[in-house]
């Protein structure tokens, strides 16, 4: 199986890009987020993280294998919960993707059924199946916002190309602003932020209100350096002293 794929990246379309691999060029579909970022490095060396599927032509009469890239590891495996809940296939997610998978992960944990109503394809049945099957899964995905804040909010809506894919591994409303987690505190790993929020959980806060907490106590004090001092700015919102 293809897991990596590094090349020339010789052109990128509404939903697929080809990559010159020595002789060789791979055509990757590509999440619609992605779409804008990479037309702006045409020529250059890229790298992408791949997932590799079968998709189903002719009414399952038979398979092509395909290929799908993203700019992480991390990217790819909110991918895969993605395309885990019931009703969301590989190409459905593809075109439903269409701002940066931090800010899905965000809106998933934050129960925020506007933001992920406003995906295309989204609807509000899906979303609220996407929140409750995914909300304790992505967390971590949601604490990497702050990385991804040069990636454009939206990127053109990929067409539909028929077809469902099955893995061989298995009103509209404006985004939410991504999370001042990892965008204030730059010196603090996701490790240490995914700390603070266990600790105030084991403390008796529920996950989206300690969340709320660590972000508080870091738009006050976006120097704070490590989760310890995280955790007794978070509890001196609430009034415990530190």
């Amino acid at each position: 199986m293809i897991s990596r794929i590094e090349g020339t990246l010789e052109r990128v379309g509404e939903d697929r890009a080809l990559i010159a691999v020595g002789a060789t060029a791979y055509e990757v579909s590509i999440p619609a987020a992605d779409v804008q970022r990479l037309q702006e490095r045409i020529g250059e060396m890229v790298v992408l993280h791949t997932l590799h599927y079968l998709e189903s032509q002719g009414q399952g009469s038979s398979f092509w294998p395909r290929l799908i890239g993203f700019q992480s590891e991390a990217d790819r495996a909110f991918f895969e919960l993605i395309t885990s809940v019931k009703g969301i296939g590989v190409r459905r997610a593809l075109r439903a993707l269409t701002i940066p998978f931090p800010r899905v992960a965000e809106a998933i944990v934050r129960k925020d059924l506007g933001t992920l109503v406003a995906l295309p394809e989204i609807g509000r049945k899906t979303a609220e199946t996407m929140v409750l099957e995914l909300r304790d899964k992505v967390e971590r995905h949601a604490m990497r916002s702050g990385a991804t804040a040069d990636m454009p909010t939206a990127a053109p809506r990929a067409r539909a190309s028929g077809g469902k894919g099955a893995r061989s591994t298995g009103t509209t409303a404006a985004p939410p602003p991504a999370p001042s987690t990892s965008a204030n505190a730059p010196s603090l790993g996701t490790s240490a932020l995914l700390d603070a929020v266990q600790v105030l959980v084991q403390l008796g806060e529920n996950r989206l209100d300690a969340r709320s907490l660590i972000d508080q106590a870091l738009e006050r004090e976006p120097d704070i350096a490590s989760a310890n001092a995280l955790i007794a700015a978070a509890l001196a919102l609430k009034g415990v002293a530190r």
